[in-house]
């Protein structure tokens, strides 16, 4: 007639989950049921995530026989308090056992009521019973205020108080019990005052039980009582159903009808499964499928008075048959908690709660409610409080400072928006102009001795490589595409090439013109236009047929960099093979090297077209730049990664222009007196 002990459980899970409680004390009276309530409640506790700080047993009847055994039961009583983290207590038991733990409470500390480092939330069980006899009938429930109890769900009835009001022990003298009842609660003797052995006063039997405190007596509607109620107006009516059936029953076939005293207890098995009526609080009962009748418990909350008067308030419930979203309810702003916890919410943790951020790290030895927080690794976030583990991050987010949220990483690149972009863009396109500008001078005095010497074709053609290599930075600008991406290091490394040959032609041209100089040498034939041409032929092809094999093989394609940056999605141009892009620079750097050291030696030659020493500074800044281009571009990320080449693109080429030009322009334009054979010719003293 009772709910199943089940829902209780589940109801004691579901409050401990609603206020975080997870640190938690075990009181269980000490017989087979306690022992039961322990072991279901240990196997529940670690599937929520709860764990038990201690278990301690309450004798139903304390032992007194010896001091040492009073020691050891307060000892055992008392220590669990002594324990901060522990603030929720589960007590298990029945009237006696409340009475039983008061008493040794009070031998172990007499003020403990009013200790305020004793106040603990109390959840109790629906079989505990608010009672006190004999001496503690002094004593209140003060320890006990805000403690949250289950009640077997009741109604009231009708005429139940006023039937309780009526009572006297006078018209129920057949009933012994009450008798004693009446003696213990109102303290006095229904015996006759001339019995020597009796020093209490004599009842006048008119007492009243409404006058009762509540601790001594519950003048409402008890869920036990309700239960009882239930199960006689039950076995009535079965017993009802039984008596009219007729002898052709379905199940069972009656010789006759049957005598109460002929009954046989199996015979109203079927009768009672089935039975279904209202009783007088306009409740309709029946059993379930699993032959369990009940809807559940009630939560309710103990709150007392000065007066040592208390009232059970209901602010919740708990019902595993009910709809989901209606299995535990309650109404947390209605509880009234102990003083002690005005400042707040009641904690019981073990270990404070990790904060987002942060993750739960196991304490050796020790339950897994008392742990350690440690910060998410690099990359990884905890969005919850208490997470066991922290979750890494997709590809396309990554971590807040705070590690509690992913943020959506934006793509970046070097746009001709921004100022480093446009910056570097105005300078590729200014260098350019004087590019052609030079070349436009150079064609216009094509005739003049100075554009004549070394190679006037060559001359052209490191003129529009150069103007090329300026064009081509503008290709690592902007949004990687597929064009971008399949020409810009091809072309880079191609028009460089053709660069440094001309430069390479230029420098070994005169050479072979100082050597043709001397007298009776062969070297005469070699001197022209054919043999530069070659080594500019040659050259560049070779680093073409590289390019041709990088194209076809692994060119490069547009990706999206997850890993190099933390807080942003780089768009790059991915080069598809690595290795024939050093190689390409490696070529590159091969050619620089080796006219570097041919205008090294060909610097001091005595000839007055010799123009090495330029060739020889500019090459000195085309290799610093190249050489400290590598380490620089390896150890930046992103879009500076971009910035360092076309940086490295635009200091070495206008090295070469400048070097290489500017003083011829010089010539050309402000001192045209010097642009002659006579003076170029002409021999220093």
């Amino acid at each position: 007639m009772v709910p199943n002990e089940a829902h209780q459980y589940v109801g004691i899970i579901k409050l401990l989950q609603h206020f975080g409680w997870t640190w938690v004390g075990l009181f269980a009276v000490d017989d087979d049921s306690g022992d039961h309530f322990l072991q279901d409640m240990e196997l529940l506790f670690p599937q929520y995530g709860i764990c038990s700080a201690f278990t301690e047993r309450i004798p139903n009847q304390v032992n007194w026989d010896t001091i040492h055994d009073i020691n050891n039961i307060m000892s055992n009583m008392y220590l669990p308090f002594r324990d901060r983290k522990v603030g929720t207590f589960i007590f298990y038991g029945e009237s006696r056992t409340i009475i039983s733990f008061n008493s040794v409470m009070f031998l172990a500390d007499p003020d403990y009521k009013e200790n305020m480092s004793w106040r603990k939330v109390w959840i109790m069980t629906a079989q505990v019973d608010f009672a006190l006899t004999g001496l503690q009938r002094a004593w209140d429930f003060q320890f006990f205020q805000g403690a949250l109890s289950f009640r077997i769900h009741s109604n009231e009835l009708l005429g139940f108080h006023d039937f309780l009001k009526k009572i006297r022990p006078s018209l129920e003298r057949k009933d012994s019990f009450l008798k004693e009842f009446w003696e213990q609660a109102f303290t006095c003797s229904l015996h006759d005052l001339q019995d020597p052995e009796n020093d209490d006063p004599l009842c006048t039997g008119e007492e009243s039980l409404a006058s009762l405190p509540g601790h001594v007596f519950e003048i409402g509607m008890s869920g036990h009582s309700y239960s009882i109620y239930n199960a006689v107006y039950g076995m009535a009516h079965a017993l009802h159903t039984m008596r009219t059936s007729v002898s052709n029953h379905r199940e069972i076939v009656w010789e006759k009808r049957l005598e109460f005293h002929d009954l046989q207890p199996w015979q109203l098995h079927l009768f009672l499964q089935r039975i279904s009526f209202n009783n007088s609080a306009g409740e309709t009962l029946s059993f379930s499928d699993n032959r369990e009748m009940g809807d559940g418990f009630d939560i309710m909350n103990l709150v007392t008075f000065p007066n040592k008067t208390f009232v059970r308030v209901k602010v919740g419930s708990v019902n595993s048959n009910a709809p989901e979203g209606q299995v535990f309810i309650l109404h947390g702003e209605t509880i009234v908690w102990q003083a002690g916890f005005n400042q707040g919410l009641p904690m019981s943790v073990c270990s404070d709660y990790c904060h987002p951020g942060s993750q739960k790290k196991k304490k050796e030895g020790e339950k897994f409610c008392c742990y350690d927080c440690a910060p998410c690794p690099e990359g990884e976030i905890s969005s919850h409080q208490d997470m066991v583990d922290c979750i890494r991050c997709p590809e396309d987010q990554y971590a807040s400072k705070e590690k509690d949220e992913c943020i959506k990483k934006v793509i970046t690149f070097l746009s001709f928006e921004e100022p480093l972009g446009i910056s570097l863009a105005l300078l590729a396109v200014s260098f350019f102009l004087i590019t052609a500008l030079v070349l436009g001078v150079f064609i216009k005095n094509k005739d003049t001795p100075i554009v004549k010497a070394n190679n006037r074709d060559i001359t052209y053609t490191l003129l529009v490589s150069l103007l090329l290599c300026f064009l081509c930075s503008l290709l690592f600008l902007g949004k990687p595409s597929i064009v971008t991406c399949f020409l810009r290091q091809p072309a880079f490394g191609m028009v460089f090439s053709v660069a440094v040959s001309c430069v390479l032609a230029k420098t070994i041209t005169v050479i072979l013109a100082f050597m043709a100089t001397k007298p009776g040498t062969g070297m005469r034939r070699w001197v022209g236009k054919r043999l530069a041409n070659s080594i500019v032929f040659c050259c560049s092809l070779l680093q073409a047929g590289i390019c041709m094999v990088w194209l076809g093989t692994s060119p490069p394609f547009p990706d999206l960099d997850m890993h190099s940056m933390a807080d942003k999605i780089v768009a790059e141009c991915n080069e598809g093979s690595v290795v024939m892009f050093y190689i390409v620079l490696g070529y590159l750097g091969l050619l620089s090297l080796i006219s570097l050291a041919v205008a090294f030696i060909a610097r001091k030659l005595p000839d007055s077209f010799n123009e090495a020493k330029f060739i020889t500074f500019s090459m000195l800044i085309f290799c610093s730049v190249w050489m400290s281009f590598v380490p620089t571009y390896l150890s930046t990320k992103g879009k500076y990664m971009v910035a360092v080449e076309i940086f490295s693109i635009l200091a070495s080429s206008a090295a070469l222009l400048a070097w290489i030009f500017s003083i011829k322009c010089f010539i050309i334009l402000l001192r045209p007196e010097l642009n002659s054979k006579e003076q170029l010719i002409r021999r220093k003293n």
